[in-house]
């Protein structure tokens, strides 16, 4: 696969059919994953994969409670203004979203692969998201859908604990990445032009070009 065209069309793909993913893809999307930089080169990350019923099943409800709590608190004033005013583009465009994180939480414990991710020590997370997005588009090239969340970070302690993780406050928790064949199709995701919120040499520095139109295809 072209590099652009995974980079251009590897978007959140939540909606997901049930068959498993095969042992060989795995084993392309973890080693992708360590290939990323990390920093000071420690590579201090540990990734869990988790496809065992029993496990979703406790994670399941943890995670719709942990998105009742982002609703509620990160996305509220959205939410409420979706609703007040849903034919604004904003209230559609986030009623999209909305309609797909919902799904993806109440069919959580469905999906047939997840990849967890923790970083020790770094807080910043530079050190493990270049690594996920490695996955992420590993996952892409052999035709797995992923999306990315970190609404976990509401419950910590379920979390923790149904993974086994350390009790060691070294390592902490950055994101959750539900994969699965898409039911949908791959394309490319409307952006406002990279112009509109790029600048250079200063806060408001003038970018010195325009870019009006996708560059890929």
């Amino acid at each position: 696969m072209d590099v652009f065209e995974a980079l251009y069309t590897t978007r959140a793909m939540r909606r997901v059919k049930l068959d498993p993913i095969p042992e060989e893809v795995q084993k392309k999307i973890l080693d992708a994953a360590v290939r990323a930089p990390s920093g000071g080169d420690t590579q201090g990350w540990r990734f869990i994969l988790v496809d065992d019923e029993i496990v979703k099943g406790k994670l399941a409800p943890v995670y719709r409670a942990c998105m009742d709590k982002v609703w509620n608190s990160v996305y509220k004033e959205r939410v409420d203004s979706a609703k007040e005013d849903p034919e604004l583009a904003e209230s559609v465009s986030f009623d999209k979203m909305f309609r797909s994180a919902s799904y993806m939480a109440d069919n959580f414990e469905k999906y047939p692969l997840f990849l967890f991710a923790f970083c020790q020590y770094d807080t910043t997370g530079g050190s493990i998201f270049p690594a996920v997005w490695n996955a992420m588009l590993a996952a892409r090239a052999q035709g797995v859908g992923s999306s990315i969340t970190s609404a976990f970070h509401f419950d910590l302690a379920s979390l923790r604990e149904i993974l086994a993780v350390p009790d060691d406050d070294s390592w902490i928790f950055n994101c959750c990445v539900p994969m699965g064949y898409p039911t949908g199709r791959w394309g490319v995701s409307p952006r406002p032009p990279a112009h509109e919120v790029s600048f250079r040499n200063s806060w408001d520095g003038d970018l010195g070009f325009k870019i009006p139109q996708q560059l890929w295809p």
